[in-house]
Order: structure tokens, then C-alpha cells, then sequence
């Protein structure tokens, strides 16, 4: 082959199949990493699935609150089922490929639902806010009709933010190598293929960054500088410990997001070493969903009465309870 023909087909433009590199590289061992990602999987699946039937069943759960862990486990649901079925699929054949279609598809989803959920997470602490520094007006101010549209506003920019970029991106052209080095299409990855100008997608990433996802951090940050000075000068140990609790669950929930994000981020910008990447990437993708169901329920009263109530109902013959 001729230098000419060979750069003509490393420029030849993409139009078939992507091939999902992802853990080719354990060989064997994908056998393993199957059996313990179907075991993550279905805890996300199971428990995110069983937060949002208890909350739905049980009317002492229909509170702002709870109406915002409802839009978080089906957040969960859909960011996690963006990736991992199919990456459980590709650990067990030998052919890991996506289609030109099948790609744009999945990260769609999987960024929409990334963005969301920190807006969301902004809602959710903006709760936990009125809740503990405006008690007596909290039922006024979280209003069904104010946490329907903050939630409905944290989807539409979610799907307006990121159906703008991930749309950018796939109006480039990629050339070259139809393989891509992870184990889903991810815009990083995706825009390394490019054969254009890519400065425009990165300014707009960046924007769309600092925005929402950086932005929304900073309220977060926000709401819990001002949450602390008010549980500082309640007079009780007890008023203090109760108020704390209640907003423990969401701090965690939101460490565990934004910690591994950060992680998984800085990972790509400092290590030239995909596997790595690729690891840490696949922690952030699984955990969060895993964790939140199990974060908001272990210590949770509320929740715990409510799954006991439901639990009864279900177990007691309808004639009985008659």
C-alpha cells in the first residue's frame, strides 16, 4: 500500500459501525467484571425502582422532598440503563459495536440525564433551604405548582443544554478509526475523532460546563453556607442535631456525584492512560445510582415507617383488614 493510499484511508470518513474498545484488554477476566456489574446494575435498577413505588403508594411520602427523590431514582434509572446493559453485553461477545445510529442515541441520554440531575440537585438543596431557614413559610413557598416547575425547568435545560451539544458534535466529521477507546460514546472520545475544527463544540462544552454543572455546585454551596449559619443558633442541641439529619442525606448524595465526577475528569485531563480512565469513568457511572436509593433509605424514619406500612398491607388478606 501506497503513503497516498494510506493516509486516504486513515481520513476515510466514518459511516457504519463504532467499535466499543472498552475492557477488551481484561481478556478472561470480562467474565468477572460482568457478574459484578449485573450485581450493581440490579441493585441501581431494583432500588431506585423500589424508592419511587414506596413514595407513589404511600401518601405521608408526597412532600417536595420526596416528589425530587422521585425525578432523582428515574434520573438513576435512565443514566445508568444508558450504559451499562449494553457494556454487560459486549464484556460477554467478541464483536463490541454500536451503530452510527445506536450512538448518538446513547449519549443523548447519557448526558441529558447527567446535566438534569445537577439542576436537580440544585432543587433538591434549595428544599433542604426553605425547609430549615423559612420553616413556617415552607409549605407557601414549596408549592406543588414551585416544585413542578423546578423540576420541570432541570429536565428542559438538561435536554435543551445537551441535545444542543451532543447534536454538534455528531454534525462533525469523524474520520479515521471507526474503534473508540472506552466502553461508551462519550463526547470526549467522539470529538478526539474529529476530522474538523473542534473549537467551537469545546467552547460550548465548556460553557455548558461552567453553566450547569460548575453553577449549580456553587448554589449548592450556597444553600448550605447559609443552611449551617442557621442551625448554628438554634438554641437546642436536639433542634440542631434533627435539622443537620435532615440534610445528610443530600450532602452525601451530592459528594458521591460531583466527588466522582471531579474524579473521573481530572483522571482524563491528567493520565494519557485509557484503562485508568476508563475504570475510574465506569465507578462514576454505576456507584451514584447504586448509592442514592440506599443513601436516602438507611436512616431515613420516614421512609423505613413507610416501607413497614406498605410491607403490612401487602402481606395482611384485604378481609382481615376488613
Amino acid at each position: 500500500m501506497t503513503s497516498s493510499d494510506s493516509d486516504l484511508g486513515g481520513n476515510q470518513t466514518i459511516s457504519h459501525v463504532f467499535i466499543l474498545v472498552g475492557f477488551s484488554y481484561l481478556n478472561e477476566m470480562q467474565i468477572a467484571l460482568f457478574l459484578v456489574l449485573l450485581i450493581i446494575y440490579l441493585v441501581a435498577l431494583v432500588g431506585n425502582l423500589l424508592v419511587i413505588l414506596l413514595i407513589k403508594l404511600n401518601s405521608s411520602l408526597h412532600t417536595p422532598m420526596y416528589f425530587f427523590l422521585v425525578n432523582l431514582s428515574t434520573l438513576d434509572i435512565c443514566f445508568t440503563s444508558s450504559v451499562v446493559p449494553r457494556l454487560l453485553v459486549h464484556l460477554l461477545v467478541e464483536e463490541k459495536t454500536i451503530s452510527i445510529a445506536g450512538c448518538p442515541a446513547q449519549l443523548y441520554v447519557f448526558a441529558i440525564m447527567c446535566l438534569t440531575q445537577c439542576c436537580l440537585l440544585v432543587a433538591m438543596a434549595y428544599d433542604r433551604y426553605v425547609a430549615i431557614c423559612h420553616p413556617l413559610h415552607y409549605t407557601t413557598i414549596m408549592s406543588s405548582r414551585v416544585c413542578a416547575l423546578l423540576g420541570g425547568a432541570s429536565w428542559a435545560i438538561g435536554i435543551s443544554m445537551e441535545a444542543t451539544e451532543v447534536t454538534l458534535i455528531f454534525s462533525l466529521p469523524l474520520c479515521g478509526s471507526n474503534c473508540i477507546h472506552h466502553f461508551f460514546c462519550d463526547i470526549i472520545p467522539l470529538m478526539n475523532m474529529a476530522c474538523a475544527d473542534t473549537s467551537k463544540n469545546r467552547v460550548i462544552g465548556l460553557t455548558v460546563t461552567v453553566l450547569f454543572v460548575l453553577g449549580p455546585f456553587l448554589l449548592i454551596v450556597l444553600s448550605y453556607v447559609l443552611i449551617v449559619c442557621t442551625i448554628l443558633r438554634l438554641p437546642s442541641a436536639a433542634g440542631r442535631r434533627k435539622a443537620f439529619s435532615t440534610c445528610s442525606s443530600h450532602v452525601t448524595v451530592v459528594t458521591v456525584f460531583y466527588g466522582t465526577a471531579l474524579i473521573t475528569y481530572l483522571g482524563v485531563l491528567a493520565s494519557s492512560n485509557s484503562d485508568s480512565d476508563q475504570i475510574v469513568a465506569l465507578v462514576s457511572n454505576i456507584v451514584s445510582p447504586a448509592l442514592n436509593p440506599i443513601i436516602y433509605t438507611l436512616r431515613n424514619n420516614e421512609v423505613n415507617t413507610a416501607f413497614r406500612k406498605t410491607v403490612q398491607k401487602s402481606s395482611v388478606p384485604r378481609h382481615w383488614r376488613n
